[in-house]
């Protein structure tokens, strides 16, 4: 891929993130996606709902001939930040099984509530395929 991670030299290295990345290519965007599988069905937890999101953004950028080497930037909408920060292995965990070390361009904020009211977080992501 043709991307280069945009860390400036003075910065603190992230960790489980990218400040910024300039990539070219074919550019693919996801909708919000929620942690519910192909019936419909959320789990209870919110690392197994996070893990079904990673699942359903790969089905997304397959569609588009992306793979997760691909991804640049993720939005993350968490309905509660305690329990984000509270479940931050498990969710590392979940995020590598999918993803691998690949960390783009990432932002975490919370709201009052999703349009799915069983949902504790949904995600946009947005990739480049290279030319």
């Amino acid at each position: 891929m043709t991307f280069r991670i945009l860390q400036p030299k003075d910065w603190p290295r992230p960790k489980g993130y990218a400040n910024g990345i300039a990539a070219q290519g074919k550019i693919i965007v996801t909708g919000g996606v929620v942690g519910w599988d192909a019936a419909g069905v959320f789990p209870e937890s919110f690392v197994d709902q996070a893990a079904q999101i990673f699942a359903n953004i790969l089905a997304i950028l397959a569609e588009g001939g992306a793979k997760p080497s691909h991804l640049i930037r993720m939005t993350w909408f968490l309905t509660d930040i305690d329990e984000y920060l509270a479940n931050q292995k498990g969710l590392g965990k979940a995020y590598r099984e999918y993803f691998g070390t690949h960390y783009p361009a990432m932002a975490a904020v919370q709201v009052v509530r999703l349009i799915e009211p069983q949902a504790k977080i949904e995600i946009e992501a947005t990739a480049v395929v290279p030319d």
